[in-house]
């Protein structure tokens, strides 16, 4: 693994699915003891919710996972974030869409976090804005996240 690398997950609005996803990835980098090689972020595609908190159930499902969720501000994606981030993991298609419109297309480095594990019985993480099941956003990203911890440890 190279020195540094950098992570970005990325959903609409920056306070449930990408914010859970990071500390989610934070946790197990924490666990895996290489804090000093890997950073995390998140950010929205929509900037809807900047400088606000995440969504309420999302600190309460990783709060129930025993996940530190303490120091979090939504912000919008940036140009910059391009040359920054080695990896931009979107959350659904629409978000990956709205991500090559800004970045151009590049499927080493930004890709639906879904493709990660392709015998998940979705193509995306569904929203708990939406669907309200904070539960099953979990889960999935727990998945997810342990093969990108894989990925990076190869």
């Amino acid at each position: 693994m190279k020195p540094q690398t950098n992570i970005l997950f990325v959903c609409l609005g920056n306070i449930c699915r990408s914010p859970m996803a990071e500390y989610i990835m934070r946790h197990k980098i924490k666990q895996a003891h290489l804090e000093d090689r890997v950073s995390i972020d998140s950010a929205g595609t929509s900037g809807w919710h900047d400088g606000e908190d995440m969504h309420k159930d999302t600190k309460k499902q990783l709060a129930k996972h025993q996940i530190d969720h303490f120091g979090f501000i939504s912000r919008k994606v940036r140009k910059q974030d391009w040359d920054y981030f080695d990896y931009i993991i979107a959350m659904d298609n629409q978000n990956l869409k709205d991500l090559e419109r800004l970045f151009g297309k590049n499927t080493e480095k930004l890709f639906n976090v879904t493709s990660l594990c392709p015998d998940l019985a979705y193509d995306h993480i569904p929203d708990p804005w939406y669907t309200g099941n904070f539960d099953e956003t979990y889960q999935l990203l727990d998945q997810c996240c342990d093969v990108m911890l894989e990925k990076l440890t190869r």
